[in-house]
């Protein structure tokens, strides 16, 4: 019997429960009083339960009923966020964002824009993967994102569409306590190669063969951004951070910022938006696009 169930039953269940009276909820859903005390009748009947008391002038709720007016609201809801959905899919509007971002890239930024899109975009899930050097671009080219936000490696190819959002400053760092962390004035590449170099991975293929800002034949290599973070502080060796993670551990001493001999100019890493060319964004990764680029005038540019 339950199979049964109308959407019509529930939402004039919903609108007696509300209106607090038969006849009121008939003028609320356009029918005749009758026409509501049959269909609560017949629910009732299918559920197994009685939902109203109605012994009084007025009926009341049951202690059945109160839940499963709840039930009864979520089914509703549940339909309008359905009709909602389909409707802006029809529009155009992706079924969800999927979104790749480079680690680097300031999560300031990203948390900002993500808090904007679930009010922009409240039907719309996003899907986000934080990855690392080539991970963001292989995202794209195998079809898990439709949207990536590349710095650390870009690939020159004519399957990647690439917009500029910002630039992200770069420094060399180490703790106090490491070596490095003691010199002062600018220190030369003999006496980085000395030490070991923490260095960012790649879960991908795509930069085999290739190295980005390593400076040493000593390394260490991790996979996580946070990692890298924690063996910096810790003295397990040395190594390039975006300056916006590090700016609170450089300024309390927990981190001192390394002058490097021939690259004492500022390291600036270009941030971009890419996609395939053969699918670009629609109104949702435009949206996310856009939003981005509003939001990188809080970041330094490069």
């Amino acid at each position: 019997m339950l199979d049964d169930l109308s959407l019509d039953q529930m939402q004039i269940f919903v609108a007696a429960a509300e209106a607090g009276s038969f006849s009121a909820a008939g003028r609320q859903v356009r029918r005749a009083q009758s026409v509501v005390s049959q269909t609560i009748a017949t629910l009732e009947s299918r559920l197994g339960v009685k939902l109203f008391a109605r012994e009084g002038r007025y009926p009341v709720l049951t202690a059945p009923g109160k839940l499963l007016l709840a039930d009864a609201r979520a089914v509703l809801c549940g339909v309008a966020a359905l009709k909602a959905r389909a409707k802006a899919m029809a529009g155009g509007l992706e079924p969800e964002l999927a979104v790749a971002i480079d680690v680097l890239f300031p999560m300031v930024v990203l948390t900002r824009a993500a808090a904007l899109f679930g009010e922009a975009f409240p039907a719309t899930p996003l899907l986000l993967y934080v990855e690392a050097l080539g991970g963001v671009a292989q995202a794209l080219l195998d079809g898990r994102a439709g949207l990536g936000v590349v710095g650390s490696l870009i690939l020159a190819t004519p399957d990647l569409v690439c917009e500029r959002l910002l630039g992200v400053q770069m420094v060399y760092v180490a703790a106090p306590s490491h070596p490095l962390g003691q010199l002062q004035g600018p220190i030369g590449q003999a006496q980085l190669q000395t030490h070991v170099q923490l260095v960012l991975t790649d879960r991908s293929t795509l930069s085999q063969g290739r190295e980005f800002g390593v400076l040493s034949p000593r390394t260490w290599r991790l996979a996580d951004l946070g990692a890298k973070h924690a063996f910096l502080l810790a003295g397990l060796g040395w190594g390039g951070m975006p300056l916006a993670l590090v700016a609170a551990d450089l300024a309390a001493g927990r981190l001192r910022e390394l002058t490097v001999q021939d690259r004492q100019e500022a390291q600036i890493m270009p941030m971009y938006a890419s996609y395939r060319a053969v699918s670009p964004p629609g109104p949702a990764g435009r949206w996310f696009v856009e939003t981005l680029k509003q939001l990188a005038g809080s970041c330094l540019e490069g």
